[in-house]
């Protein structure tokens, strides 16, 4: 779930983005630039979610060991 969850969000991301740039009316803003920047936005985003958030964290080195292999002395 939490995978998903990252994937939605870098989506609304990159929509935004893409809603921002095409409201600005820019003068060198052309349809084909525009395909191109909203590829490239899609391709950022994906890769982002896909490599930079991890759905679990890794294990604490200073974690207690579980309770059924502490030792009774």
């Amino acid at each position: 779930m939490q995978c998903m969850a990252t994937a939605m969000t870098a989506g609304a991301g990159v929509s935004g983005t893409r809603a921002f740039i095409a409201t600005k009316h820019l003068a060198w803003m052309t349809p084909r630039r525009m395909r191109a920047i909203t590829a490239t936005l899609v391709s950022a985003g994906l890769l982002a979610s896909a490599t930079l958030v991890s759905g679990s964290t890794a294990p604490s080195h200073a974690a207690a060991p579980p309770a059924s292999q502490a030792q009774d002395h």
